[in-house]
């Protein structure tokens, strides 16, 4: 694949060289907000939903943005490096607002800037996973309930830890729960298990991440009449379960084929993403 480029506040960079500005508080800090947004056709898919929670997300935090920071400003400027990259097909983008440059712990200011960064993905639509994935619960470090948990802020260790972890264990991935025991999430993905035809996924008020896609199969869910309850998961509940699966932006859906000894079928998991495909191919034509 050839050069991508990236867009620093305004300054369009090839990912061949440095992009980042010296003492970038998101670096040095983590101080700021960011999105995972996929590509399909060459075209950002969902912008409108990632754009109001990485505006959100960036009110949590006390950074101020312009008006001008909306849903058109920023598909414009991902459109254009994806042409620029010459991304035609499946891709993906990160989208970030960070705590402008001064300060330390206490910033000297909280202006705003952008940084985006596109690549390019090895399939234009969602796929299921042909193999089901391997997971476990990671124990080390328990999720705690706070005003900045729905959103994808840059303190993100907690996660890489737990995806080291899986690897480790030679696991595709592990659930995180919070102090109670509840299971939240996975180190990347949102959670849905399936019982009966029916499926049930954290609420929001228990800690876990707003996910874009997660709230694009709830939809998904309902429209086509299987019903759908956000309410507490615990790991007894994954060893009732008919089936399990995660989402995220970019993958869409991937269905879970063993948690320890239990075994899941993949039922539900594949008429969702045949859905999703269905929903983003008539979009994208219009």
């Amino acid at each position: 694949m050839g050069v991508c480029y990236i867009n620093n506040n305004g300054v369009i960079l090839p990912d061949s060289s440095p992009t980042i500005m010296p003492k970038n508080r998101a670096y040095l800090y983590g101080d700021g907000v960011f999105e995972s947004i996929r590509i399909m056709s060459g075209k950002p898919i969902n912008v409108e939903n990632h754009i109001s929670r990485l505006l959100k997300g960036a009110k949590v935090l006390g950074i101020k943005t312009p008006d001008f920071y909306n849903n058109d400003f920023f598909e414009e400027r991902i459109i254009e490096l994806l042409e620029k990259s010459s991304i035609l097909k499946g891709g993906k983008c990160r989208l970030s607002i960070d705590r402008e440059v001064g300060g330390t712990y206490l910033p000297d200011s909280n202006e705003s800037n952008f940084y985006i960064e596109v690549e390019g993905y090895n399939s234009n639509y969602f796929e299921l996973n042909a193999k089901g994935l391997e997971v476990d619960i990671y124990s080390d470090i328990k999720l705690h309930k706070n005003f900045l948990s729905n959103y994808k802020t840059k303190s993100c260790l907690g996660y890489v830890m737990a995806a080291l972890s899986a690897k480790e264990k030679n696991l595709d991935d592990l659930f995180l729960s919070d102090v109670k025991g509840n299971i939240l999430e996975t180190s990347s993905s949102n959670v849905f298990v399936v019982s009966n035809g029916v499926l049930y996924t954290p609420g929001l008020d228990e800690g876990c991440l707003a996910g874009t896609m997660r709230m694009q199969v709830i939809n998904l869910a309902l429209n086509s009449g299987i019903k759908v309850y956000e309410c507490s998961i615990l790991p007894q509940n994954l060893l009732a379960a008919d089936e399990v699966f995660i989402t995220n932006a970019i993958r869409g859906v991937n269905w879970i084929g063993t948690y320890r000894t239990k075994k899941f079928s993949n039922t539900v998991a594949r008429k969702l993403i045949i859905s999703l495909n269905e929903y983003w191919r008539n979009k994208l034509e219009k």
